[in-house]
């Protein structure tokens, strides 16, 4: 769910063989078929996703903005790899398994914003959580972390606009109608990610971040994202990426 989860194994490897994976019955495409409105055979549920045109009309923005993301904001990865690297050790850059479109696990690239903590080892972070470091902080802040996603969006793993990708057994497991959610690319924002844009804070305050996370956040993630994807409207992903950009 959160960013830089499970610091313990921070340069994961991305070869697959990470434990803990749950995908449905007969691979994790099963439920899908080749286009993005099939049905999920546990449920005799009908999965209505994009359209073919806008799935190309995603694509095309998608392609055109990562390039011109990375021409033009390429120096200030570096930059911060550069003060992640200083800061965290190693490449500075943060790899991590996360479940994308059809739930296909792919390798989600960040910047390193935090490091291991004796007896911290959970997949949710907190605004006062002790493994994110100054430096982590300030990159968290300014969503400079965030920018190496341009590659994965390039790549296809990503879309500019989607539900965030999850680590593995959160989306992975969703079923019935509620995985229409992943007949789409998961974005670097969207509607989901701009309603908790201070998750960090709310968890924060909570007796039990974990279970608050998995039993009131996810789901009312899910339920924002499945109107998305099932009320999607092309020009409303300028609405999402122009709201981000002004931290609104």
């Amino acid at each position: 769910m959160n960013e830089d989860q499970r610091l313990v194994t921070s340069d994961l490897s991305t070869d697959g063989r990470s434990g803990g994976q749950r995908t449905p019955p007969g691979g994790p495409t099963a439920a899908f078929a080749s286009s993005d409105t099939a049905t999920d055979p546990r449920k005799n549920v009908t999965l209505r996703g994009l359209t073919p045109w806008q799935a190309a009309a995603k694509r095309a923005l998608d392609v055109i903005v990562a390039v011109a993301a990375l021409v033009l904001g390429g120096w200030l990865i570096l930059l911060g790899a550069a003060a992640s690297a200083i800061a965290h050790g190693g490449s500075g850059f943060f790899v991590q398994r996360r479940i994308g479109r059809h739930g296909v696990p792919f390798p989600l690239l960040k910047l390193k914003t935090m490091r291991g903590a004796p007896g911290v080892n959970t997949t949710v972070t907190t605004a006062n959580d002790p493994r994110i470091t100054t430096v982590g902080r300030f990159l968290r802040k300014t969503k400079l972390d965030e920018l190496p996603q341009f590659v994965n969006v390039l790549l296809g793993h990503m879309s500019l606009v989607g539900p965030r990708p999850d680590v593995p057994g959160f989306a992975d497991r969703l079923t019935g109608a509620d995985r229409v959610v992943l007949s789409v690319a998961p974005g670097i924002t969207g509607p989901a990610t701009l309603a908790y844009r201070h998750e960090e804070d709310l968890l924060a305050v909570q007796e039990d971040p974990e279970r608050y996370n998995r039993d009131v956040v996810f789901p009312d993630k899910v339920r924002i994202n499945r109107a998305y994807v099932e009320e999607y409207v092309f020009w409303r992903d300028f609405v999402y990426l122009w709201r981000t950009l002004l931290g609104r």
